[in-house]
């Protein structure tokens, strides 16, 4: 168990649970005060987004030397670490549904949370953990600032923010989080 331990202490785990946490619990103030009703995707996403962010410097360790010639297969715990703290940003938002405020159903939350993950995968691969999260922030900034999606492509683009069950959202979500857990798994982070 001490090799559990000083891994999500090597990846910021702590640090990162205390602002998916703080996050969730904002939103749950500001929903509760009102915000946009119960059918605006924007602050649920806002949580996960930034949740997943927050998850993401766990993604390149303190030392990459160390971790690529490390006696260990890194394949299998690099995808189990994406897919765990995507699970956990959802559960931390499911969680807070719980309590009063009911921002999201459980499928768009799951939807959501996995493709942000498998996107900020993606960036760690492409781009090394410490910037991470710069592929999860752009395609929010994006989704928030483009006009209705009428086109397949606008769909796409918006994703995260279209109801669950959209064919589209769906795909796109699932492709992403396909591609950067695997991409992410096979290569690591970026130097």
């Amino acid at each position: 168990m001490r090799w559990l331990t000083l891994y999500a202490r090597s990846r910021q785990v702590p640090a990162s649970l205390a602002a998916v946490v703080i996050s969730a619990v904002a939103v749950w103030a500001l929903a509760r005060d009102g915000g946009e009703g119960p059918g605006d995707p924007r602050l649920p996403v806002l949580v996960l987004a930034t949740g997943v962010m927050a998850a993401s410097i766990g993604l390149g360790g303190q030392d990459l030397a160390l971790d690529r010639t490390a006696a260990i297969r890194w394949g299998p715990r690099r995808a189990a670490h994406v897919l765990l703290a995507g699970a956990v940003v959802a559960t931390v938002l499911l969680t807070v549904r719980t309590v009063g405020a009911d921002p999201a159903t459980t499928a768009f939350v799951v939807r959501d949370s996995a493709g942000l993950m498998g996107l900020a995968a993606l960036g760690a691969a492409l781009s090394g953990g410490q910037y991470a999260w710069t592929l999860p922030f752009a395609w929010l900034s994006l989704s928030f600032f483009a006009p209705p999606p009428t086109s397949v492509p606008m769909q796409v683009a918006t994703w995260m923010l279209l109801p669950p069950g959209t064919a589209a959202g769906t795909w796109t979500a699932l492709a992403l989080t396909v591609t950067g857990t695997a991409a992410y798994a096979v290569a690591g982070p970026r130097r």
